[in-house]
């Protein structure tokens, strides 16, 4: 997982609510369990829609989202969290999130940032022409404009995003203590090892 620090650039209006993983998503792309490719299923449905955002070559790469309310509800799948990562999608602005979603995003180093409405809807303004920033440590979401709208994050999901520090990373960084526990287990436990050993 990449550590994340800053994010800016153009960021994708799109704004709209109950934005559930099917839509995210759609269920004919769950057949892999790769995370490769699946940008290409994103928003399938909105991206059937004529003038949709998400083909709009003006926002093409964009690293932010800037969505409505209860985004990412429905199904638990990781998946939506994947294509969003596949789009290029490295934060995700919006009113509220599912908490299954927020769990999976976080889980794969996508920032979700919770603002109230009305700066949902000056960052969708500003979107429009300009781009949107968005700063980790200071958490606070800026504008070319001088809008500034600070975010809450709990402190152990902000400390493994800016280091990129996902599940496996957290074990990793307990190496040496686990190593330790498991060599006194063995000493002073041995019948919890006892016939573990694999033969040669």
């Amino acid at each position: 997982m990449h550590p994340v620090s800053a994010i800016e650039g153009r960021a994708i209006p799109f704004g709209r609510k109950n934005v559930d993983t099917d839509v995210i998503i759609p269920a004919e792309w769950l057949k892999t369990i790769s995370r490769e490719g699946l940008g290409a299923g994103a928003f399938q449905t909105v991206r059937a829609e004529p003038g949709n955002v998400f083909d709009d070559p003006e926002f093409a790469g964009a690293p932010i989202l800037i969505a409505g309310d209860n985004f990412g509800c429905g199904s638990s799948r990781e998946h939506a969290a994947w294509a969003l990562l596949d789009l290029g999608i490295m934060a995700v602005i919006a009113p509220s999130f599912s908490d299954i979603f927020a769990s999976n995003a976080f889980k794969n180093g996508i920032l979700t940032v919770t603002l109230p409405q009305d700066s949902i809807d000056r960052l969708i303004e500003v979107a429009l022409t300009d781009p949107v920033a968005i700063d980790l440590g200071s958490q606070m979401v800026t504008t070319p404009f001088q809008d500034r709208f600070h975010f809450e994050i709990d402190p152990f999901r902000k400390k493994c995003l800016a280091e990129g520090l996902d599940e496996v990373g957290l074990t990793l960084a307990r190496d040496n203590a686990i190593s330790a526990y498991e060599t006194r287990t063995a000493a002073h436990m041995p019948w919890l090892s006892k016939g573990t050993e694999i033969a040669a």
